[in-house]
């Protein structure tokens, strides 16, 4: 099984951070994608990031890497994850919203809502449910290219909001990256049978 892992973003995205501007999304996905691929490397599982670059790359290209891997192992060797930080406005104020979110694609595979869910039930797990209603799938669709235009089972996550000061410190923090990397792997473990 190939875990492919998507980094939300890029140092050239715009409006992307915290009010305070602590925190800028492109650069907390990819310090959480790594530490997802380095403990499934850890535990044997191949990982691999499909955007290692600062600057943001096209949802198309993203697409494309993505399913050239799954032309080369097959899809159905092959899950996907996007790690995103959620937003409750784009006015640069600091908002309530809180929670974490896993979305699928209107066309999501019964494997993708599969994988969703997992992932719910880790974020849950580690107390991240927030204060928004949650379906009762315990996943949300939303028309992501990422998990849209992709060929293998593929989950969208938003962990916490970047708009949240006190989940902004909670993202900032090593409790907090290593309890968001860790549910990621736990579902993803879970999904592959391991």
């Amino acid at each position: 099984m190939k875990v492919i892992i998507d980094n939300g973003h890029g140092i050239n995205t715009k409006g992307k951070f915290s009010p305070d501007k602590r925190l800028y999304e492109w650069k907390w996905a990819r310090e959480v994608a790594q530490l997802i691929q380095e403990q499934l490397q850890a535990q044997g599982i191949e990982a691999v990031r499909i955007v290692t670059e600062d600057t943001d790359i096209s949802l198309k290209e993203r697409c494309r890497r993505a399913n050239a891997l799954c032309d080369k192992y097959g899809t159905g060797n092959c899950v996907l994850v996007s790690v995103h930080i959620n937003a409750a406005g784009a006015d640069g104020k600091w908002h309530n919203a809180t929670g974490w979110s896993g979305w699928v694609a209107p066309n999501a595979s019964k494997n993708s809502k599969r994988f969703a869910q997992l992932l719910y039930a880790e974020a849950e797990a580690a107390g991240l449910q927030g204060n928004r209603a949650v379906p009762a799938c315990k996943y949300w669709v939303g028309n992501w290219a990422i998990c849209r235009d992709t060929k293998c089972p593929a989950v969208l996550t938003e962990n916490l909001f970047q708009d949240n000061e006190a989940e902004v410190d909670y993202l900032l923090s090593a409790e907090g990256k290593a309890t968001i990397a860790k549910l990621h792997v736990n579902a993803i473990l879970k999904y592959i049978g391991k």
